[in-house]
């Protein structure tokens, strides 16, 4: 298996454009997989940099409505001609941040053919599922960080069932895809148990080294190898190294090989 981030927040290599978002290209389980397509368009051109033919993607997904995961959804559809792309049927309502900045997705987008909207989960085959795991508690649940969604004229916390995690069963690893963690990063690996997860963890806004210990004793619980990247923030990467074997960052351009 081979894991290709095609656009992060920042970038291995001095050819490879970087911005706010996270897409990641993905060879498992005899598939091409592309999983989220940044803010823009640069995914593709990275991709285009890097040898990686997105026409032949066989299986997209959208890990949830934010557009620095699907703001090149339509890049995507335009290049690729093909493939289907599994996503949350919550995915086009519209969120914001806590400056009231509309941060969801290019909504003339919502009925094309090649949509296919997970409600809870979905098993794609033997290798590959998705779920939400919005029936699940959140215990160790972090916080909105002001991100909302707006019904009728209200602004309300974003609870963030949009979100949905793809779930790799090859060679008797599991190994989990996350976007950004919102639900918890500390309770969505107590659901899966994966052996390994790549995503970020949603956490670039804490600074309180006591949550950060918090958080890395309790993946560290686990014998997950982790990757992280995206929102998880430089520095709460590095003070959870510190603290964490098992914890590595993937920087655009880099791939990993599992």
């Amino acid at each position: 298996m081979k894991i290709t981030a095609l656009m992060e927040n920042t970038a291995s290599r001095s050819d490879i454009f970087s911005e706010h978002g996270l897409s990641l290209y993905i060879e498992a389980a005899e598939h091409k997989i592309l999983f989220d397509m940044g803010q823009t368009e640069l995914f593709y051109k990275n991709a285009l940099t890097l040898g990686i033919d997105i026409s032949l993607v066989d299986i997209a997904i959208l890990s949830h409505g934010h557009y620095d995961h699907g703001g090149g959804l339509k890049k995507f559809l335009e290049i690729n001609k093909n493939a289907k792309v599994y996503i949350s049927p919550l995915a086009f309502h519209p969120y914001y941040n806590g400056k009231g900045k509309y941060i969801g997705l290019d909504v003339s987008l919502k009925d094309e053919s090649r949509l296919i909207y997970v409600e809870n989960e979905k098993i794609i085959d033997t290798s590959l599922s998705v779920f939400t795991k919005n029936h699940m508690e959140r215990p160790n649940f972090i916080g909105y960080f002001g991100l909302t969604k707006k019904i009728d004229e209200e602004y309300v916390p974003d609870e963030f069932e949009h979100e949905q995690y793809l779930l790799i069963e090859e060679k008797g690893k599991r190994i989990l895809i996350s976007g950004c963690s919102h639900k918890g990063i500390i309770d969505i690996v107590n659901w899966f148990k994966p052996d390994i997860l790549v995503g970020g963890f949603h956490i670039s806004k804490i600074s309180d080294t006591r949550e950060l210990d918090k958080i890395a004793a309790a993946l560290s619980l686990h014998s997950t190898k982790y990757y992280t990247c995206h929102c998880t923030g430089v520095e709460q990467y590095n003070y959870l190294k510190s603290k964490m074997e098992a914890l590595e960052y993937l920087s655009c351009g880099k791939t990993i090989e599992i």
